[in-house]
């Protein structure tokens, strides 16, 4: 779905990612995780666009179609280079993201926080897919309220409602459960994992929390200073790799 090849990214003369390579399959999920500090977010933001990378590539596969699309490997699909799009058209090619602090619109309505999505379309639909009430019945009851006024739990799930209205094929989550109380942690797990099953989507999670990773992840990959220091499917995530890698 995605490949990511010798990523280099600085902030002035920080250097921040180093030759970063990763593969992210497709209808899997991919948890990344680290320290703070490792460049988790800032990874995360070179692939939506919010951020300019030095070199490196970022493949990117549409699976099921960007009429951009054309023959020539076992998909059916010539990969898309995202490096040098704008984050307008790295959206409307399916990558859809949900950033670190939810960064709704809080005088909005939880509907027209909703609406913002269907702008970057490819079939032009002007209305609200039901599939997103369905998958969080909160935000067909509160549509009508201010996001502002929502519960730290319920800007999130509008956060993902809002991320999932573009019909992405791609779902960057940054800290999904970051200071959210635990049933709505579980249900946002549940939901990713539906996403995956019943849709076909692909997520890639930053992710700190240990038992949510290890429940709804399909693979890891550990960051380092900038640098991948391990990876694997999540029943790999040994108690060594943690003390070495995660533990404070």
């Amino acid at each position: 779905m995605l490949s990511i090849e010798s990523l280099n990214q600085f902030y002035g003369e920080s250097h921040t990612l180093w030759d970063l390579t990763l593969e992210i399959p497709a209808g899997q999920c991919t948890c990344v995780m680290g320290r703070n500090g490792v460049g988790k977010t800032t990874l995360m933001k070179c692939i939506m666009g919010e951020e300019s990378v030095r070199d490196g590539k970022l493949l990117y596969r549409a699976e099921g179609g960007s009429d951009e699309s054309s023959s020539g490997d076992a998909s059916g699909q010539e990969p898309l280079d995202l490096t040098r799009r704008k984050l307008e058209e790295r959206a409307r090619l399916g990558v859809g993201y949900v950033p670190q602090g939810r960064q709704i619109f809080p005088m909005m309505t939880v509907e027209e926080n909703l609406r913002t999505g269907l702008a970057v379309r490819r079939d032009g639909l002007r209305q609200i897919p039901e599939r997103i009430y369905e998958l969080f019945p909160v935000l067909k009851e509160m549509r009508h309220r201010r996001g502002g006024d929502l519960s730290g739990g319920q800007q999130q799930q509008l956060a993902i409602g809002r991320a999932l209205v573009i019909e992405p094929r791609l779902l960057i989550l940054d800290e999904p459960g970051e200071g959210i109380q635990p049933n709505i942690v579980a249900q946002i797990g549940e939901v990713i994992r539906r996403l995956i099953k019943e849709d076909g989507l692909t997520v890639l999670l930053v992710e700190q929390k240990l038992p949510f990773a290890r429940k709804y992840a399909d693979r890891f990959v550990i960051m380092d200073r900038g640098r991948r220091v391990a990876e694997g499917e999540i029943a790999a995530l040994s108690d060594e790799l943690i003390k070495q890698h995660l533990t404070v």
